[in-house]
């Protein structure tokens, strides 16, 4: 069978559709914000193929795997295994990196176990572990055959005392030559050695020409020489002056310092035998910073000591001890002598200071609540003193190809790493040994270079890493797999990428469906929905106004015949996103100096104030660093009292014209199905307010709290608020089945008999937000929330919606709305992180109508995007590149849309310029 068919799809707000995808091409399934895309792919698509795949293995195999619930679908033919290439980040372990998540870092374990060559750690000497035959090989390659040689055991080198001992031992076992300090001495006659000085002392073996027919000879005192050198031997060119030294295990002849076995494991900062002792391969460790635990300003007895004051009796125990110490305990601790400051922070052999108890509570407390608390307040993330940040210990960081150690080769960029082995020399052994190896890495790492990722390094945190890099990450790792007769689920693989990189993106992608796989993706981006071979369009609208196929077929019969599809109209030119044609002028300017933090290289920054700024610039230019991680913790801390850790810079200027700071990222709103859109916005306080307020309610002595779902006392105490019930089935996946007291709804009884306008609180949170706002429009404080969700283009959301089951888009807008539901100042500077995330065009259009709303009332808007139709919309652009990673971190260009347009060293103007 060459198609997949769908048939009876019911998932979520699918309307019971049926749908024909064509196998091994690249299929794209576009539609608007909630219209059933993700709920098509990946609840049906992609859960079925994986279901009927575990439903093959044996029922004790299946026991450990959790989940396999069947989608609401009638049937799916032609199904084959379907692997998910999504959204969430590759690994929330901080000590998973690039390198490990895609496994090139384990093939860089063997190369340098391999053919790496071991330094001492001291002093930096090459150490080679050779065996006799091996050095007597050695000997004829790099002496001229019949030259003289002496063969010298190093006995001592700089070191301390008479030898009389020794040289006694020397002459009883029939030798009768020693070298000390450069002097050749016969055993009899070495003189009396100084006690105090320094001294090198060797044993001569034999003295000999290096010829074949002394093979056998050279042998026997080479063994020798080993044996009374501790595994050294010395062998000496009389002729030339040249010496070498050669070791059966890997010592430094020098500092005398061994070397531990060779093995991929010593390359392990997971592992114990070659993690840094310090921070057990971490790179940081965790400190409480005696900044974070007092309060300058109060005394030890008024609760200067923060973490002390849940527990007043550990403040007075430490009032005590200070008072016993000759110091008061009621004079503010900035007054306090430094003597008696140091005694509290970090006690005596008598008394635990401050800083080692939180430490001990951070390191001993197993409770995750307790942690987190602490590492929220008083602890600090500091990066490791030994190793430096390196995760390694010592030994393996001593190991080294063409000068680089292991850590070093994973600092460099993808790209330059790929340059650094196709330049490798290496022997014919060692060419042997690592060629295939190389080959294997090389392939990797072009992978990542396909998906637009050559400005990485593989020693980059896999926690630091945005959705759109994850994912990528994970689509080179399958391609790298090969495997064919697969279909890939991929879920808006071009998230965080430049227009310039979604080719190199679509290129992949057909790579993967020219190895015979289908590729199925879930799109909004332009360029991907024209280089598709199959489109599926649902709609026409979000939520309970989608799940309905608009459109099947080809991109070409989708530009011909849009009728009724927005995705049609918008390729078709027929519609198209306005830009305002005037640009706004800034009140002021913020100055942000000397930049340096990531790959940002020193640079001066102008923001200008009351206008809508884009930041663009290809993927790894240094537009988050230069946003999330530098401007917006600067402004915190300075505005708002925070202490967040901001990005190296020298001097902010023009702070006195914003007093307020709010950012709004791509994370989750919540993570479990308790938070919906309603309790993160807020509005359901007000609702709950609202009901409290009935006459009903207030009859009863009902107060807010009796309509949370959350508490006691109001909520279903058989499904404790959720609406519905897990059974847990013992082979079978859990079934949830709706709560057979509540029937759904959640609350008691007495709680749903009190009513506004007719409908309880229940009914409340099954409207969507479009029926909440005719329903609650002479109430303006809900009225106000509601308004602005509907205007970011979530009216058809329900307001009880679980926060598990919306997209990454609609989660993003969600907090946009939250945001300005609140009464803005008019100086207020908004930051949003690629707001466009899962937008179609009509929603980028609601967006940017509602981003110029905020600009007009005075606010600042600084928007990190790649979205040409938002771009085109902003008042200022600033440019980052010209390209990612080392070769990012500088301004290209700055003005207005038009001004970069015509800059010819800017990717961002070269696409611009097509779309203004």
């Amino acid at each position: 069978m060459n198609e997949i068919v769908v048939r009876g799809a019911r998932v979520h707000n699918l309307k019971n559709i049926t749908v024909r995808i064509p196998k091994n091409k690249l299929v794209v399934i576009t539609g608007l914000s909630g219209s059933g895309k993700s709920s098509l792919a990946m609840d049906t698509i992609y859960a079925e193929g994986q279901r009927r795949y575990l439903e093959s293995l044996s029922t004790y195999a299946r026991q450990f795997l959790g989940e396999l619930k069947r989608p609401d679908v009638d049937e799916i033919e032609g199904l084959s295994p379907a692997i998910a290439i999504d959204q969430k980040t590759v690994s929330h372990n901080p000590r998973s990196t690039v390198g490990t998540v895609t496994e090139i870092y384990d093939y860089l374990r063997v190369l340098y176990a391999r053919i790496g060559k071991a330094h001492c750690p001291e002093c930096g000497r090459p150490l080679e572990k050779k065996s006799v035959d091996e050095i007597l090989q050695d000997l004829f390659n790099s002496f001229r055959e019949g030259s003289r040689i002496y063969i010298l055991a190093p006995i001592a080198t700089e070191k301390k005392g008479t030898f009389k001992k020794e040289i006694e031992e020397f002459a009883s076992k029939g030798f009768t030559r020693v070298e000390i300090d450069g002097e050749m001495y016969r055993l009899e006659e070495v003189p009396e050695l100084d006690k105090n000085r320094r001294h090198t002392v060797k044993l001569v073996v034999d003295r000999l020409t290096l010829e074949s027919k002394n093979e056998h000879r050279i042998l026997d005192s080479l063994e020798l020489a080993m044996r009374e050198g501790k595994g050294f031997v010395e062998v000496r060119n009389v002729d030339s002056g040249e010496s070498r030294t050669f070791s059966e295990n890997l010592m430094c002849p020098v500092c005398g310092i061994g070397f531990p076995e060779i093995t991929p494991k010593l390359f392990s900062f997971n592992s114990p035998y070659g993690a840094c002792p310090n921070c057990h391969g971490l790179g940081f460790t965790f400190e409480v910073d005696p900044s974070l635990v007092v309060d300058e300003e109060r005394s030890v007895l008024d609760g200067a000591i923060i973490p002390y004051r849940w527990d007043r009796r550990l403040s007075r125990w430490v009032a005590r001890e200070l008072e016993r110490r000759g110091f008061s305990a009621e004079v503010p601790f900035k007054n306090l002598p430094e003597e008696a400051k140091k005694f509290v922070l970090y006690g005596d052999d008598h008394f635990e200071g401050v800083v080692p108890k939180v430490e001990r509570w951070h390191r001993e407390t197993e409770s995750s609540e307790m942690k987190e608390w602490l590492e929220k307040n008083f602890v600090v993330q500091r990066t490791c003193s030994l190793c430096g940040g390196k995760r390694l210990n010592r030994e393996a960081l001593s190991v080294r190809i063409n000068g680089l150690n292991i850590h070093e080769f994973t600092e460099l960029s993808i790209e330059e790493e790929l340059a650094f082995l196709k330049n490798l020399k290496l022997t014919e052994r060692e060419q042997k040994i690592a060629g295939e190896l190389l080959n294997e890495i090389e392939k990797r790492l072009e992978f990542l270079m396909d998906v637009g990722l050559g400005y990485l390094n593989l020693s980059r945190s896999a926690t630091t890493l945005s959705g759109g890099e994850s994912q990528r990450i994970r689509l080179a790792t399958q391609i790298g797999s090969g495997l064919t007769g697969v279909i890939y689920v991929l879920d808006e693989p071009t998230i965080g990428l430049h227009p310039r990189d979604t080719e190199r993106l679509v290129r992949t992608l057909k790579k993967l469906r020219d190895l015979g796989n289908t590729v199925i993706v879930v799109e909004h981006d332009e360029e991907v929905i024209k280089s598709a071979d199959y489109i599926v369009d649902i709609g026409p609208g979000g939520g309970a106004n989608g799940g309905r196929v608009v459109f099947q077929g080809s991109v070409e019969e989708l530009i011909k015949n849009s009728n009724g599809s927005l995705t049609g109209e918008y390729l078709s030119g027929k519609k198209k996103i306005p830009h305002r044609g005037v640009r706004r002028r800034p009140y002021g300017f913020l100055k942000l100096r000397g930049v340096r933090h990531n790959n940002l290289k020193n640079i001066d920054v102008e923001i200008p104030l009351g206008v809508f700024v884009c930041v663009t610039g290809v993927s790894g230019s240094g537009k988050s660093s230069l946003v999330m991680e530098t401007l917006y913790p600067a402004l915190m801390n300075v505005l708002h009292g925070a202490k967040l850790p901001v990005g190296e810079f020298d001097s902010l200027e023009g702070v006195e014209n914003i007093d307020k700071v709010i950012a709004i990222d791509q994370s989750p709103i919540g993570r479990t199905p308790r938070s919906n859109p309603a309790t993160y916005t807020k509005v359901f306080d007000e609702i709950r307010t609202l009901f409290a307020m009935t006459p009903a309610a207030k009859a009863r002595g009902y107060t807010k709290s009796r309509f949370s779902f959350n508490l006691k006392g109001g909520r279903c105490e058989a499904c404790q608020g959720q609406g519905y019930v897990k059974i847990e089935m013992l082979f079978l996946p859990d079934v949830y089945v709706e709560c057979d007291v509540c029937k759904g709804k959640r609350y008691n009884k007495e709680t749903l008999e009190v009513t506004y306008r007719g409908k309880n609180i229940s009914d409340i949170l099954d409207m969507t937000v479009d029926e909440a706002l005719e329903f609650f429009k002479n109430v303006p404080p809900i009225r106000r929330t509601l308004q602005v969700l509907h205007d970011v283009g979530l009216g058809y959301i329900k307001l009880g919606q679980p926060a598990t089951t919306l997209s990454g888009g609609e989660a993003q807008r969600i907090k946009l709305a939250s945001e300005l539901r609140k009464k803005d100042t008019g100086r207020t500077l908004y930051i949003l992180d690629e707001p466009t995330v899962g937008l179609h065009f009509e929603d980028v259009r609601k967006l940017v109508e509602v981003l110029h709303r905020l600009v007009d009332r005075g606010n600042t808007v600084v928007v990190i995007e790649h979205n040409l139709d938002v771009i085109k919309n902003a008042d200022h652009i600033i440019d980052l590149g010209p390209e990612g990673g080392k070769e990012g971190g500088r301004i290209v260009a700055t003005g207005t849309p038009e001004e970069v347009a015509e800059n010819p060293s800017s990717h961002t103007g070269r696409f611009l310029k097509a779309v203004l």
